[in-house]
């Protein structure tokens, strides 16, 4: 007798197979994380040195500014990363 997860998870089989991927595929999802959290650590370093100038002057309203700035910019990179890598698997499937 199947468990409630083996049946569950034949059932998504069946409709999402899985795709194995090559080797060369793999390194093309790895090259597109790696170029993206180099976006992010550059796009980190350079916020955060701006928020730091901004504290020293005593402008809070910008820091406050900046730190949203900052987290809107780092969800935007990495929902454009896994999108990019969503596209690239799209493209194996075919």
């Amino acid at each position: 007798m199947k468990s409630a997860y083996e049946l569950a998870m034949e059932r998504l089989e069946k409709t999402s197979p899985s795709i194995s991927l090559t080797a060369d595929q793999k390194k093309e999802i790895a090259e597109i994380d790696s170029i993206y959290r180099a976006k992010i650590a550059e796009k980190e370093v350079f916020l955060k040195d701006q928020i730091r100038k901004a504290q020293n002057a005593g402008k809070f309203d910008e820091v406050e500014s900046l730190e949203k700035q900052q987290a809107a910019e780092i969800r935007r990179l990495q929902e454009d990363c896994q999108a990019n890598k969503e596209k690239l698997r799209a493209s194996f499937a075919n």
